[in-house]
């Protein structure tokens, strides 16, 4: 399992490191994965609880939705999350009713109830990049061999000289 620190759980959420500690330390409402071992060191992410406070961002933001209501279906979602697997979430949306969170396919058709549909896809783009997982909608269920980004950082830390060769060439 992948993990992420404090800082680059705020860059990959939106939120302040402040927020972040709020929301997942002093208020609980989605708590880390795992927590600080000591006073200063960093809390770690998967990119389960990251999706989750992403959602939970955009509907504090664009619906103004009071989130600490919201605190057990954010732990059932992270729930459901950890038993699927990345791949598989693309093309899907959460359905936020008023009873429940599921996950439901885009072909699927629009409940008769009320509910507040997020698309996925978005999300999911901005945590391939950050935890290198990979695309399905580029490869067509191909999965990359080696990561790209972490190809590109282990070439950088091999040879420091090189990476400069290397961007004066591109720009070039």
């Amino acid at each position: 399992m992948r993990y992420v620190p404090t800082q680059v759980a705020s860059e990959l959420t939106g939120l302040s490191t402040d927020k972040l500690r709020e929301w997942t330390s002093r208020r609980a409402l989605i708590p880390a994965d795992v927590r600080p071992q000591k006073k200063g060191s960093p809390a770690k992410f998967t990119w389960q609880t990251i999706l989750v406070l992403r959602i939970a961002v955009l509907l504090r933001e664009r619906f103004h939705l009071e989130l600490q209501a919201h605190r057990t279906s954010f732990i059932n979602l992270r729930s459901d999350l950890r038993k699927r697997s990345f791949i598989t979430l693309w093309g899907h949306r959460v359905a936020v009713t008023p009873d429940q969170w599921m996950i439901v396919d885009e072909e699927a058709p629009i409940a008769q109830d009320d509910a507040l549909l997020i698309r996925l896809d978005p999300h999911l783009r901005v945590l391939r990049t950050g935890f290198a997982l990979p695309d399905v909608t580029a490869g067509r269920g191909q999965l990359d061999l080696f990561s790209l980004p972490n190809l590109q950082r282990a070439d950088c830390s091999k040879a420091p000289g090189k990476a400069a060769e290397f961007s004066r060439r591109r720009s070039a």
